[in-house]
């Protein structure tokens, strides 16, 4: 089944939890995951005031937020952790030198929660897996979360992963996915309109294509019918489109053939926000 970006009112899963993408695209990047018991936020790329507005919008709060969980520290992934860290007890988990990075721009110190990449560990109810990914930052991050039991009628298990900047996708990422119901990955740029645009010089383009740049359709695409035939994939959430270099025409053109009864494809539109996501 393949969603268009129309799509922004997905039904919310009924299990006493949620998943809102606040907002995704070269601008800006944060995502509300609701358990039973946790509310986090997944990177933190506006405005504390917009993150602010954003989370009003579904019915929360700055305060009210349990933790939030930094990838890596480029301003469209970590802007908002100058006004979050307002609030002295909120937990702000990243690792070594990603805090390094962010607490530079910073006046005072946020409550940091050290892992180390690779790294699994607790939070309420949530367990989390951080896994290294090939970006041009200092030690960038995918996670992983898992919560629910097959014991609880109403949070039955459950496994999220949160992959939005890479240049290519290694093989031990590809195995921490099998294990994955429902994936945001970044599906960034169309070769062909990367190619044809003129306000980017060639070495940004190559930067964006290299190894440690972003995801184009074709590669996204790969991925995706990779992970079809052999995993546990139930919805797939294609993020962080580039507003200049792609389209949500384009992504969902290329990923047509990959329409699925079992399998939801939904396209994240760059001009949007507040998008409930179907776990």
């Amino acid at each position: 089944m393949l969603c268009s970006k129309q799509s922004l009112d997905f039904p919310v899963d009924q299990m006493d939890l949620d998943f809102h993408i606040l907002g995704s695209s070269s601008l800006g990047n944060s995502a509300l995951l609701r358990t039973s018991q946790s509310k986090v936020l997944i990177d933190a790329g506006f405005s504390g005031k917009r993150i602010e507005n954003l989370l009003a919008e579904v019915g929360e709060s700055i305060d009210s937020i349990d933790a939030v969980f930094l990838t890596h520290e480029h301003q469209d992934h970590a802007l908002g952790i100058r006004g979050l860290c307002k609030r002295a007890d909120l937990p702000i988990y990243a690792n070594r030198d990603t805090a390094a990075a962010v607490q530079k721009k910073l006046n005072r110190r946020p409550n940091w929660q050290i892992f180390q990449t690779g790294s699994e560990f607790s939070f309420r109810n949530l367990t989390i897996h951080t896994f290294s990914v090939p970006h041009d930052a200092y030690d960038p991050v995918g996670f992983s979360f898992h919560w629910g039991n097959e014991e609880d009628l109403f949070e039955q298990p459950h496994s999220l992963a949160w992959v939005t900047d890479l240049g290519y996708v290694p093989e031990h990422i590809k195995d921490r996915l099998q294990k994955i119901q429902t994936l945001v990955i970044e599906s960034n740029y169309d070769e062909e309109l990367l190619e044809k645009d003129t306000r980017r010089p060639w070495s940004t383009k190559q930067r964006i294509r290299g190894r440690h740049g972003h995801l184009s359709n074709d590669a996204a695409y790969e991925l995706i019918k990779h992970l079809d035939s052999a995993s546990k994939l139930r919805s797939v959430h294609l993020a962080h489109l580039s507003k200049d270099c792609n389209s949500t025409d384009k992504v969902t053109a290329r990923f047509s053939s990959l329409m699925q009864n079992h399998l939801k494809i939904h396209v994240v539109d760059p001009a949007a926000s507040i998008i409930p996501a179907i776990l």
